[in-house]
């Protein structure tokens, strides 16, 4: 297996407004919900640097395509990082999401490896961490 990952789905309880909060509120690219023709196929997906896609999926059709009981979204279960180039960006960025219906768990502040650094969840629970990390800036 080669070190990549292409796509990273989130199982959400309503698309519409997960498509919403990430397409309106955060400004990613997409081209919205598409495969609504087929039964537990409707799903977005937004571009990310790299290459890499951001889906979201009903949860419900997500534990039926992969035969798993639907379970409880766990905000402790993993974080979503999203490495920003300047520091300031990091308080603009909570903002934004804050705007668009984020639950803001920790306000941005100095982190303990030296960075800068706050967390939300979005309207589904999932977990995001913006941070500023001067010893891992993005390329971009």
């Amino acid at each position: 297996m080669k070190p990549r990952i292409s796509i990273l789905t989130l199982g959400v309880a309503d698309l519409e407004r997960s498509l919403a909060f990430y397409r309106d509120g955060l400004g990613l690219p997409t081209e919205g919900i598409i495969g609504r023709e087929f039964e537990h196929g409707a799903v977005a997906f937004f571009d990310l640097s790299g290459g890499v896609k951001l889906a979201i999926f009903a949860q419900d059709d997500l534990a039926h395509d992969a035969g798993l009981p639907k379970q409880p979204i766990s905000s402790t279960a993993f974080a979503i990082g999203h490495n920003v180039l300047f520091r300031e960006e990091v308080d603009e960025i909570m903002e934004l999401a804050r705007q668009a219906g984020a639950d803001i768990v920790k306000k941005a502040s100095e982190t303990f490896w030296g960075g800068y650094g706050g967390y939300f969840r979005d309207p589904n629970g999932h977990l995001w961490e913006i941070a500023w990390n001067p010893a891992m800036l993005p390329s971009d």
